[in-house]
């Protein structure tokens, strides 16, 4: 059985734990395949918002798989944290929540190393959420990492200390002030590594492949965004994995062949957190009307985020990349009363003007080209099915599909799972 793969098109933020959360009733297994506790995926149904930090999204749903994959990186403390805070819904982690014994472990000096470093870059820092992300995929390809079948070894405690003082002295290296309480720090790791490993482990890339044969439908879940990746993204200003389709194949130990739907998530508009260029951003009113309206905080840092037009170049490209096959459309909602909108269809490049995505594009280098739409004042959240769209709306979802030749399937009109239109 072929693998889906949904993944976020954008700057992250995109919306995909909803999405997840709306598909999941069409698959037997949700895996994420990167990133860590610096993603937030928001849930919202029953009158009630969820955040996930690293659980796959589709853990509300009873006989649903969900797996952590190889890919990602787990702090215990804000996993413990996580399952702390699903206690109440009475489910059975340790039959629905599976774990790969290859992920990554994020210890409490990984985030300390992560402060430092941020610290000492000053006006030149790059964002980071400051969850040891980072200096925990250094450790992994620098062949240093604690892995989650170390936890099953009888030396892993060893291993975390050689490790834990290495990384101290690389603390003191950076000669910033960052005050700690390390014993304090490794109190609170290790009783959450003792809940970690109360939960199933397993061999994850097998555990696919069996589930492949045995026709189960497996979606694989992303974080973070295309522009976000170490490769493809806004390098610096980026995460430390790979947050495109390839990620998956990595992230899972799923095959490429084995690839079939690619759901790529982008909002009508743009939004970016921390810092980072970001040709379409808005200082005036209508930016701030994006950020308000659209409730424009990080899930993860409640940082704001910065708000800006649908960027066409840049979606053209993380389309382009992941190979992605289907489009999905969030906060179409938020658009709502501008009599305006604006799409950015080109760049003028040093002075040429360009419709790819270019390796540099700081404010010096590049100036959005864009095409004026005319917008709606309908309010689309109580909508439910496509024949309701208002046609200013309809004509912008055709304008996105002819420029970016991939149809968009759904539209979402609001946080909740019911506000979502299929098309």
């Amino acid at each position: 059985m072929a693998v889906d793969l949904l993944l976020g098109l954008q700057w992250g933020d995109e919306g995909k734990g909803k999405i997840v959360d709306v598909l999941t009733k069409n698959y037997d297994i949700i895996a994420r395949f990167q990133g860590g506790p610096n993603a937030g995926h928001t849930l919202e149904f029953d009158g009630h918002k969820h955040v996930l930090h690293t659980i796959p999204s589709g853990i509300f749903h009873e006989g649903t798989i969900n797996l952590v994959g190889n890919g990602v990186v787990i702090d215990p403390v804000i996993f413990k944290r996580e399952l702390d805070n699903l206690a109440k819904f009475n489910l059975d982690l340790k039959k629905s929540l599976l774990i790969s014994r290859k992920a990554h472990l994020i210890l409490p000096t990984h985030r300390l190393l992560d402060a430092a470093s941020e610290a000492s870059k000053g006006k030149a820092k790059i964002g980071s959420t400051l969850k040891g992300i980072g200096p925990t995929y250094m450790d992994k390809t620098g062949r240093n990492g604690i892995r989650v079948g170390d936890l099953e070894m009888d030396n892993w405690q060893e291993k975390y200390r050689a490790l834990a003082d290495k990384h101290e002295a690389m603390i003191d290296f950076y000669n910033v002030d960052v005050q700690y309480d390390l014993a304090d720090l490794e109190a609170e790791f290790f009783k959450a590594v003792e809940v970690l490993k109360s939960l199933t482990f397993i061999d994850s890339e097998e555990y696919l492949h069996q589930a492949q044969k045995d026709g189960k439908t497996i979606l694989a879940e992303g974080a973070q965004g295309s522009l976000l990746d170490i490769d493809f993204g806004t390098y610096p200003f980026v995460t430390s994995s790979n947050t495109t389709a390839a990620g998956a194949c990595t992230g899972l130990g799923i095959a490429p062949g084995k690839i079939k739907e690619v759901f790529g998530i982008f909002k009508a508009y743009t939004t970016r957190v921390g810092s980072g260029p970001f040709p379409t951003e808005l200082f005036d009113e209508d930016g701030e009307t994006m950020g308000r309206v659209g409730n424009e905080f990080g899930a993860t840092t409640g940082r704001p985020r910065r708000c800006g037009w649908l960027d066409l170049v840049a979606l053209r490209y993380a389309v382009q990349v992941n190979g992605v096959t289907q489009l999905i459309m969030m906060k179409g909602d938020v658009l709502s009363g501008f009599d305006t909108l604006k799409v950015c269809t080109a760049y003028n490049y040093k002075g040429e003007t360009i419709h790819h995505f270019p390796y540099n594009i700081e404010a010096e280098n590049v100036t959005p080209v864009y095409t004026e739409m005319k917008g709606w004042q309908a309010d689309l959240t109580k909508m439910t099915e496509a024949s309701q769209m208002p046609q200013a709306l309809n004509d912008y979802i055709d304008f996105l599909e002819k420029e970016l030749e991939v149809p968009i399937k759904i539209v979402s009109v609001g946080p909740d799972r019911k506000q979502t239109i299929h098309r």
